[in-house]
């Protein structure tokens, strides 16, 4: 068992949240790791937040909400797509390290996303197993395009509530988590101009109203 995590889903968010603000002003906090850091960090780990993103270089999770090492599970794949390692590394992240909040973190210009929509419209099917990444994001591609979704950037949108959905599906361990209230969900996605990551959607209470308020406006 590794060090557990004792932040609750409210101030696993806050700590997000202020984060990228900084981040968004250029008032970063978190200096270049010492060697006495890293040796603290070698006995074990105690993340507040697991981060399930997209693995474009432009997204870099750490930087994005301005955490220091230690500070974030982050699990990565081309187009935040989900498979039955992620869904373990997730779990790992819940179960065994007891973070308190998942942060699900797409984008705008998603090559995955563009991708697929050109498979989907054009038959333009990629080769290898970049073809699997299209295959993957084709349902929430088309589940986006019967909601009336047509721009790039609304379908990777829908895509990270799509994923949120299919996490709780999937994974057992996780839907028990957020019903018992000990896990929260987010999804949001990032502005590659202005660094913001904006919030599309959540699931369980993170103590934030102004998220709620501002997801209920997005909806009218």
């Amino acid at each position: 068992m590794q060090n557990m995590s004792a932040a609750t889903p409210a101030e696993a968010w806050k700590k997000l949240r202020e984060g990228n603000l900084r981040f968004v002003e250029g008032n970063f906090t978190q200096p270049r790791p010492t060697p006495e850091q890293r040796a603290a960090l070698a006995a074990g780990q105690s993340p507040s937040s697991v981060l399930f993103g997209c693995a474009d270089s432009r997204v870099a999770a750490e930087l994005i909400f301005d955490q220091g090492l230690g500070d974030m599970f982050v699990v990565r794949t081309a187009g935040h797509l989900i498979d039955t390692a992620v869904l373990g590394s997730i779990e790992f992240g819940v179960e065994e390290l007891g973070c308190s909040l998942i942060a699900i973190l797409g984008h705008d210009s998603c090559g995955a996303v563009k991708a697929t929509i050109d498979a989907v419209d054009n038959g333009e099917v990629p080769g290898g197993f970049i073809r699997d990444i299209v295959e993957r994001m084709t349902p929430s591609v088309l589940t986006a395009r019967r909601l009336g979704y047509k721009h790039p950037d609304e379908i990777g949108a829908d895509h990270v509530l799509e994923t949120a959905k299919l996490l709780l599906s999937r994974s057992t361990i996780i839907d028990a988590a957020v019903r018992d209230g000990r896990v929260a969900i987010v999804g949001l996605t990032y502005n590659l101009v202005d660094g913001r990551a904006i919030v599309r959607k959540v699931i369980g209470d993170i103590g934030d109203p102004d998220v709620v308020e501002a997801i209920e406006i997005q909806a009218d």
